[in-house]
């Protein structure tokens, strides 16, 4: 078993009867909806879940996983996600799959937020991944000069076909290269300022929960905030 099937499996654990439950979009978040899934048609689990992208959404239906849209539920009880780095204070960086507008907005309303990653997406200050910026199409080259004069190494991310990406809403995915991010909070509500983003990967003060695959298995971490 590998360490994203490990996590996978051990955060569907967390998953209880009568919960409202947000799926996250990713390699890693694959296996924990299959584990759900299983849970679901295996033992009878009665959940709902709110997907973060229409991968998720395609996903979770096959399984026979009862799907709601997030404006038809007032509350999530807990959302599993992965997660493309961790910071020691728990800050992370989200987007590697150009999800993140949904995940943000699907974990803000959540009591509980789990991240399940191995033990490569943990580091000691965020910025090595490319910090993604999700923008319309309006306007983006602006932005990108933007972030050009700031020297943020941006860089339109683009599909297997060579063509820009598009997010499940329609928009452009603009990579911030930098490096590190000594002060994560001055920078997300910087990029919040600006006209024309729609959402970072920026994910901060939000995750309850951490279970990182090992070679030991799966280390589970509470977040205390």
């Amino acid at each position: 078993m590998n360490f994203k099937e490990m996590v996978g499996n051990k955060a569907a654990e967390f998953v209880k009867d009568g919960m409202v439950v947000g799926l996250g979009t990713g390699s890693t978040a694959y296996y924990m909806v299959e584990a759900v899934g299983k849970r679901v048609n295996e033992e009878g689990l009665s959940i709902t879940g709110v997907t973060t992208s229409n991968r998720t959404a395609d996903h979770a239906g096959k399984l026979g996983i009862p799907l709601k849209d997030i404006n038809d539920i007032e509350k999530i009880d807990l959302t599993i996600d992965g997660a493309d780095e961790i910071s020691d204070d728990y800050q992370g960086i989200k987007g590697g799959g150009g999800a993140h507008l949904f995940e943000k907005m699907v974990a803000n309303q959540s009591a509980e937020v789990i991240w399940i990653v191995d033990d490569s997406k943990l580091v000691h200050k965020l910025g090595a991944f490319p910090l993604p910026v999700e923008v319309v199409k309006f306007g983006c080259q602006q932005v990108f000069r933007l972030f050009e004069k700031k020297h943020m190494k941006p860089s339109f991310r683009k599909d297997d076909k060579g063509d820009l990406y598009l997010t499940d809403s329609g928009n452009y995915i603009i990579d911030l290269h930098l490096e590190e991010i000594d002060k994560p909070h001055e920078l997300a509500s910087w990029l919040d300022s600006l006209t024309g983003v729609v959402e970072h990967g920026l994910f901060l003060d939000c995750v309850t929960k951490v279970i990182v695959g090992t070679e030991n298995g799966p280390e589970v971490k509470d977040v205390k905030r």
